[in-house]
Parts: C-alpha cells; structure tokens; sequence
C-alpha cells in the first residue's frame, strides 16, 4: 500500500480559515458589546498571548522559565516611561514592546548559557533584580506604584476599545510569526533541540542561534503582554507585574491545554479565564488550586486536554507538524 505525506486536511484548512474569519469577526466586538465584555476579552487576549509564547519556550524550545515576567514588567514600566517623555500612549505601547524584546537579547546571552532547573531559577533572579531596580526608581512610581494617567485623554469607551484592538493586534501577529515559524525547517530544528541538544548539535543545528530567536521571540510576546496590562488596568506595581504567579498562570495554562502543541495553550488560556471569572476572590487557596490542577494533570494526562485529544483522536486543527498517510488506510500520525 502506497504512502504519501501530508500537512493539511480538509478539517484543518477549514478551521484555520475559520480562525482568520473569527480575527476578523472579533474586530467588531468593542462595536457591539460594553466596555465591561470588551475589557474581559482583552484579558483573555492576554492569557492567549502569554500561554503561547511560555508554550514557545518550554513546548518547542524546551526552555522552561519562571521569569518570564520580567519582561512583562519591562514592557509595562516602559509604556509608562515613554508616555511621561510625552510619546502618544499607544505609540508608547509599540516602542515598549519593541524595548522588552530588545533588552532580552543581551539577556539570551547569559540566561541561555544556562541548563534546566538552573535556567528556570535563572530566569526568575533576572525578574527579580528588574523589580528591585523599579523599586528604587521614583519617576516609576518606586514600590508603591504609578499610573498610566496619559490614558485620560481618551474617553473610556474608546480608551478600552483602543486597547482592544492593540491585544488583537499583538495576539494573532505573534501566534502567527509563531505558525509560520514552526512550519518552516527552522522550526523542526527547533523541535529536534528540545528532543536532544547533543544530537541536533552533531547534525549540525546551530543549538545557540536557534534557541535565542525563541527567547527573543517570546519576550517581545510578553512584553506586549505587559503593555497591554497596563493599558487595561491603567495602574501597575512592581509587587505584581513582576510577580511569579504570572509564570504560575503560563505554566498553568500550558501543562492543561497540552505543552508542545499549538492549539493547547489556547484552550489552557480559555480555561483559566473561565475558571478567574468564576472565581473573582478566590485568594491564596486560587493559587493552590490551580497549582494542585496542574500538577494532576502533569501526573494523569502529561500531554493535556489538547495533547490527549490529538493522540488518540489525531485530531489537528492548526497542523505545524506533517502526517504520514496510508492512502486509503486510516491517517497515522508521524
């Protein structure tokens, strides 16, 4: 019986133009619902973008950081540094996010020297001395905080729809410089660096170039992040931009929906929102709940709801990978 390889099914092209229709669908929703709805999605459009960019490091890079809100909090405290030079804020917004992604080179050059526990611990010091800096920066606010006041100058509704249509922005032009990445050889070499670093090295990958465009890539996605935040709830403190529980919200996120696949994290992402609209003022015992959540499913379904639905359904949607297929024989994944 023959062979073939293939990428694309009719399920999948249909929902990958489903999901462009949808981008486009959710342009119009600061048109049509209230400011309260609107604020809620652009949370969600948060969640979407970090769970893709920490499933970018650890699901395909094999990175796994707990720092990465560091760069949400450069991204943040830089919308508010540039807005007080007088930069529009929105302007302000894209400068920021291009500044996180900027200064995370300098910090590939040490972070990625390191190995697994010692890259996570790694990456959370670097948080941590980034917080303390902003700490004793008193045009930022010092530790008690600033607020975003240059957002006054637009009312309200066209303030949080603004804000709205900068989160769509970001969201579908990472997840796609993420699709397209992952769907070229770069991204298999990718993969094949987080499989086995030694390997791919001896087949000539280069493991360091190849690793930092993903940390690159991932701290301007967290980066926009944190200028979104800030635009969304117009105040931040470096006690909670530059918090771990952001990393334990990715983490979360990640290991629920399915880590090293695309569509995972976005159902992680749609979970935990539901699960935070749920419970508003769950307090530290939300933390735990959440931490208990992710450690039964590393321990009852290691690759997550999304990672079990395509192993035994070989279902995908967003394919990034390819398939061998029997022709005339039910599909088998490669």
């Amino acid at each position: 019986m023959s062979q073939r390889v293939q990428r694309w099914t009719r399920m999948s092209s249909l929902f990958t133009a489903g999901t462009g229709a949808l981008a486009i669908a959710l342009a119009f929703v600061p048109l049509v619902f209230e400011s309260d709805v609107v604020q809620k999605l652009t949370n969600l459009l948060i969640l979407v973008l970090l769970a893709t960019m920490w499933n970018a490091l650890a699901g395909y890079g094999g990175l796994l950081s707990i720092g990465q809100q560091a760069f949400i909090g450069i991204g943040a405290y830089a919308t508010v540094f540039f807005a007080g030079l007088g930069v529009t804020p929105y302007v302000a917004m894209v400068v920021a996010t291009l500044v996180a992604g900027a200064v995370s080179v300098p910090i590939s050059l040490f972070a990625l020297r390191l190995r697994a526990a010692q890259f996570a611990i790694g990456m959370w010091v670097i948080a941590e001395v980034f917080s303390i800096v902003v700490r004793f920066d008193k045009d930022l606010g010092a530790g008690t905080g600033i607020s975003l006041i240059q957002m006054n100058q637009f009312e309200p509704n066209f303030r949080q729809a603004y804000t709205f249509w900068l989160a769509l922005a970001f969201t579908v032009i990472f997840l796609g410089a993420l699709f397209y990445l992952l769907r070229s050889p770069l991204g298999a070499s990718l993969q094949a660096i987080r499989d086995d670093e030694d390997a791919a090295r001896s087949l000539g990958v280069h493991v360091a170039a190849r690793k930092r465009l993903l940390f690159v890539l991932a701290g301007l996605g967290c980066g926009a992040a944190g200028v979104l935040i800030v635009a969304n709830t117009l105040f931040i403190e470096p006690g909670s931009v530059f918090s771990v529980q952001w990393s334990a919200y990715m983490i979360f996120m990640v290991l629920v929906g399915g880590l090293g696949t695309f569509e995972g994290p976005i159902l992680g992402a749609i979970l935990l929102f539901a699960i935070q609209t749920t419970f508003t003022q769950g307090g530290p015992w939300y933390l735990v709940g959440l931490g208990a959540t992710a450690a039964l499913f590393a321990l009852l379904l290691p690759r997550g709801l999304w990672g079990t639905i395509e192993e035994r359904l070989g279902l995908r949607l967003l394919p990034v990978g390819y398939q061998v297929v029997e022709v005339g024989a039910v599909k088998q994944k490669a």
